[in-house]
This record gives C-alpha cells, structure tokens and sequence, in this order.
C-alpha cells in the first residue's frame, strides 16, 4: 500500500547533463512542462513529480534547471530540499555548472545525497572510471565526500535499480523536517484553476496545514483561508513539512500573488528589509566580500539585491566565515535558521551564504552597537534548539512582550508557552500581564533584587513597622506603565516565601518589628490631639511642641506617619489624620447644591483658615473638583 513520506530529494548538474531524463525514466513525468522547454531542450522552470519506490513509499522529486541563467530557479528548488542527487554526464565530466550546483547545495546545508554518472549506456568502462575520478575529485571535503557514484542510463535502464535503492536509503537516514511550529512555504507556482480559485505550490519548510486554516502571504500582506490542500494531486487533509504542497486559497487572484512571496501562519511572521545572518565566503573565489558591497540574494523563492553590512571587518576573505546583516531593497519574509545563498550583482557568481540568525534586524550604529550585535550574534549562531534559541532571544532583551516574542522566535502561541513552560528551571519567567511579558533570569534577579532592597530599606528606616505598604512598594520602583508588572512581581516573590505580605503590608523574610514603646505613646498622644481639633487640625509646631521633640527626630517622626499612610500634612502647616479626613468627607457627601467654604463652615463649625487649604488637599487628590465658585465630590478616599 502507497505511503506518503515527508522527503523531497532533487536533481542538480550541468545543463544538458540528463536529469530531466532521469527523473523522467524514475517517475514516469516528464518535467519539461513548458512548450518553450521542449522546443528548446532544456530545462527553464523547475519540475515536479512523486516517486513511488520499491517500498511503496511515495517522495517529492524537484528537477532544477541545469543553465547558469537560471541559477535563481535552481536556488528557489534546491532551497526546499532534504537530500540531493548529483547528475554528472559520464561523456562530459565536471562541468562549470556542476561546480556551482555543488556550491551552492553545501551553502544551503543540503547533507545527503549521491551523484549518478549519466548517459553511461554512450561510453565505455574507460570513461566511466575517468569520468569517477572527475567526481571523486570535485566531491572531496563535501558532504558528496564518500557517497555512492553510480553510472546510470535512463535510456536503457542501466542500474536505475541501484538510484532508486539509494533512494530509499535516503528516506531511511535523512532527518525529516520540523512539523512543530509555524507553517511556512514559499511560492514557486501560482495559477488559476477552475473550481479551485487560485492555487499556489511550493514545498513546506516548517509546521502543517489543514483546509480551514487561517494564513498570510508575506510580503503582500495578504490574507486568507485555505480552501482546499493536495499532496501529489491528491485532496488531503492536511500537509506538514518536507512536503510538495498545492494550496487553493479563498479571496485572493493569481495577479496578486508572486514567486517568492510566503504563505505562513498568521501573527507569527513579518516582512523585513534587514537581516541578521552568518556568512561564509566560498574558499573558490578569486576576491573577498567588500563591506556594503551589493550583492543578489536568493532565499527561498526570493531573488532581491541587496549590500552586505560587515559588524567586525571590512572585507571578509575567500573561505571565511563571520556574522552580518543584509540590508535589503525590498523586504522580503524569512523564516529563523533559513539558508540563504548570495550571488555577486556582476558578473553573476556565487560567492556565499549561510543561516538567517535574525529575520528582524536592525542597522547597528556607533562601535558599541555594532560589538553589542556581533556577540548576540554570535551567541544565535551557536544555538541548535528551539528552546536554546529562545532561551538566547529572551536573555538578550531582558524583558519583552509575549506577542513580539511569538514574531521573533517565530512560533506559535501555543508552542512558545510550552517552551516557555520548559525554561522556567532556567530561571526563564511568563507574567501574565496584558498579553503576557517575559523576563529573563538576569532581569528577574535584578528586579527582585531592587524589590528586597528597597523592603530592607524600609526596615532600617522603620524598625517599628509592620512592613511597607504594597502600592508604596510598586509605586516607588515601578513608572506608570510597569506598575501591574511590578505588582505581579512582587505577588511571584511572595508566592516563594523571598518576602511576606501580611495586611497589605511587605516585609522581608523573618522581618519582626521592634517593639518601640516610645514610637506607640508618641503616636497615641498626636492621635488624640488630631481627633480632638477635628475639622481645625493642628499645626506641625503645635504637635512638636506637645511631643516635646527637637526638631530632627519630630520630622524623622512625621515622615515614618506618612509613610503608614496614617496622616498627611495640608499646605504644608496641618497635620491632618486619615481618620478626621474621612469624616469630612462623609461631611462633604452631605453637601446639596454643592461645596462652598461658607457651607462647609457652617456645618462644621471650622473657619476659612482651615477649610480652604482641607478642599484644595481634597482637588489635588481628585475626590473634589472645583467647577466655578462650588465643588462637587468625585469619589471615595
């Protein structure tokens, strides 16, 4: 019974070197769809087909031109594959282009593979064994180095039972893609088809599609469901990563859509117009790489210009690797991790490539920014895991907001918390505050460290005190926007016994306050003297002098009332206690027709000397607001 497998193998060779024969004489397909293809005899588009092996096990096979024009549609297949095979015509050896084929697998990362000696049935042993020699020679070092060479006609069928063996071998040792994550897969093919609306094709990098789904097509900024899935042909449920994919999309025309354009995950992805990325020199060019030298990049299906940034040189040598950006002229949507290849703007050559360690960067400015970049860089380039690279991302910012997270990291909601889940032993931690924020284990040891100074603080200062009110707490190390963060902070050091909430108030881990009889009389005494002066409280030299206090320990005194929350000092002269305030304002609540100092005096049977320095302390709180000669009451203390 067939099987579908998650694997896309290709072709890859000189022009005219037989693999479109090949995967011909293998799949039963002739990939020169094009009427301009045959007419010509050669391949300008690339080509699809599935391969049924021996074991019933059904792959993806792509045919890439083989012509050094079209070099762009050769990067944008051999980007999506998991193994390659080599095509060397045995008549005519090594060719330039195969050189450049060969170059460019190794910059995408290909690591598997086999080459086939074509048209063996035109030659004989003589030159088939010089012919392997040529091939042994150009694979030494590569990942080619020491795999199978096998002389094939897809004419007579000599050994095709030999490259579909291989075949199957690679299925069995070629590590299937990521089908975890964010669906990704660039565009090679749009077109109309009736019944369907428009259908794009292209082979998944990342994650799974099912019909229903909600997407974006990046770039374009586009959006859409996706109507219907197939996998050679065939309508299925849903398609995952390593797969030959044809979407029908709802909502959108064949003219708005391009080669090179993504469908992906919606709110996960971004354009960008800058790149953060490791790049290695070939050791084959003649010249090193210029900083801002222009250059074509292929990624993907995308073909853009663009200049390469250097952080750390001017110029990078033949056969050097180093961390950089590419500063693009079009933005361009790429996925964490991507191989990219550049090719000089002219002449066309390639001249290296590498990994997207950042899809979002940003132009570093000033020699501290560009150290600061090549060492974050640097750090993403040595990352192998998602939760490593997330780890690295949420260590370099400190904090950030869970959703600009989802778009750095690439992921979805549900699978960055579960890593997020899986980091909390690193000290990694979620606050789910808004849409959520993460910290860092360095920011989270910082802030808690700021939070038990500043309860130290307050102990030293104010030994005779339960503990530091919870909203003075957050208020004096937390601006505006912070604040819910800060209260939840602290609520997270609670919850872990690093300090104590008792009644509102927080103190330290096995804080007790001292017993200051003293510190009690003297409260009790100012206590009694505001309740009995009412609504004419006294004056701060009225209290001192009944305290008997020199003027350093009164004012030390005061500050430590303020600080319980207990009194408040008016017009800088009163001592006003909270509990004759909120007498006044139930006084106030009783006013009709609104609060005049007449009418306050009257009931309270106060003076204008003390009424109008209490109402303005009620404006300056908003519980009143003056509104012409009168005041109305806003709230509650």
């Amino acid at each position: 019974m067939k099987r579908e497998i998650s694997l896309v193998i290709g072709t890859a060779g000189h022009i005219d070197h037989g693999k479109t024969s090949l995967v011909k004489a293998l799949t039963g397909v002739d990939c020169d769809r094009l009427s301009e293809e045959r007419k010509r005899g050669i391949t300008i588009e690339l080509g699809f087909a599935p391969l049924t092996l021996p074991s019933e096990r059904v792959i993806s096979v792509i045919d890439v031109p083989g012509h050094e024009r079209f070099i762009r549609q050769m990067v944008a297949g051999a980007s999506g594959l998991d193994g390659v095979v080599l095509v060397v015509a045995a008549d005519e050896g090594v060719m330039p282009q195969t050189r450049e084929h060969l170059d460019i697998l190794e910059l995408l990362g290909i690591n598997d593979g086999f080459v086939v000696l074509s048209k063996a049935d035109m030659v004989d042993d003589e030159m088939i064994d010089l012919a392997t020699e040529d091939v042994m020679e150009l694979v030494k070092g590569t990942f080619l180095d020491g795999k199978p060479i096998i002389p094939a006609s897809s004419v007579t069928g000599m050994n095709l039972d030999k490259v579909l063996a291989e075949m199957e071998h690679l299925v069995d040792v070629v590590h299937p893609r990521e089908r975890d994550g964010a669906f990704f897969m660039p565009i090679d093919r749009t077109f109309p088809v009736a019944g369907f609306g428009t259908v794009v094709t292209g082979t998944a990098y990342r994650g799974t599609i099912s019909q229903g789904d909600e997407v974006e097509i990046l770039p374009a900024e586009l959006e859409s469901r996706v109507r219907s899935v197939q996998v050679h042909r065939s309508t299925v449920e849903s398609a995952q990563a390593g797969q030959r994919v044809a979407i029908s999309l709802a909502g959108l025309s064949v003219d708005q859509l391009n080669r090179g354009d993504v469908v992906c995950a919606s709110g996960v992805f971004r354009s960008s117009s800058c790149l953060d990325v490791s790049l290695r020199a070939l050791p084959g060019i003649s010249d090193g790489i210029s900083h801002w030298q222009r250059v074509r990049v292929h990624m993907g299906t995308s073909d853009v210009l663009g200049r390469v940034a250097f952080l750390d040189r001017k110029e990078l040598l033949p056969g050097e690797e180093t961390v950089a950006q590419l500063v693009l002229e079009e933005p361009v949507v790429a996925s964490l991790c991507q191989k990219y290849v550049i090719r000089f703007y002219s002449p066309l050559r390639t001249i290296g490539g590498g990994d997207i360690l950042s899809p979002y960067g940003r132009k570093a400015h000033g020699r501290r920014s560009r150290e600061t970049s090549v060492e974050r860089l640097t750090k993403l380039a040595s990352v192998t895991t998602r939760e490593d690279r997330i780890a690295s991302l949420v260590d370099f910012y400190g904090r950030i907001l869970f959703d600009d997270l989802i778009v750095q990291t690439q992921e979805t909601r549900k699978g960055l918390l579960d890593i997020l889940v899986s980091l909390e032993p690193k000290g990694i931690a979620l606050f789910k505050v808004g849409n959520g924020v993460v910290l860092s284990s360095g920011e989270l040891r910082d802030i808690a460290g700021q939070i038990s100074g500043q309860v130290k603080l307050f102990h030293d200062e104010n030994p005779h005190q339960d503990g530091l009110p919870m909203d003075k707490l957050v208020n004096s190390l937390f601006k505006d926007g912070d604040r819910k963060l800060g209260k939840a902070m602290v609520d997270d050091m609670i919850s872990r016994g690093l300090i104590v909430n008792k009644d509102g108030f927080i103190s330290a881990k096995g804080f007790k306050k001292e017993d200051n009889e003293a510190f009690n009389r003297s409260l009790a005494k100012i206590q009694s003297l505001c309740d009995e002066a009412g609504f004419q409280p006294p004056t701060l030299d009225q209290c001192q002098e009944s305290l008997g206090m020199d003027k350093k320990n009164f004012s030390k005194f005061i500050d430590d009332l303020k600080r319980m929350g207990l009194f408040v000092v008016v017009d800088g002269t009163f001592l006003f206690s909270s509990e004759v305030e909120k007498r006044l304002l139930s006084v106030l609540k009783e006013v009709e027709g609104g609060i005049t100092i007449a009418s306050v005096r009257d009931i309270t049977g106060s003076s204008r000397k003390f009424i109008l320095p209490l109402l303005e302390y009620f404006d300056g709180k908003g519980v009143t607001r003056r509104v012409g000669d009168k005041r109305i009451v806003l709230g509650d203390l």
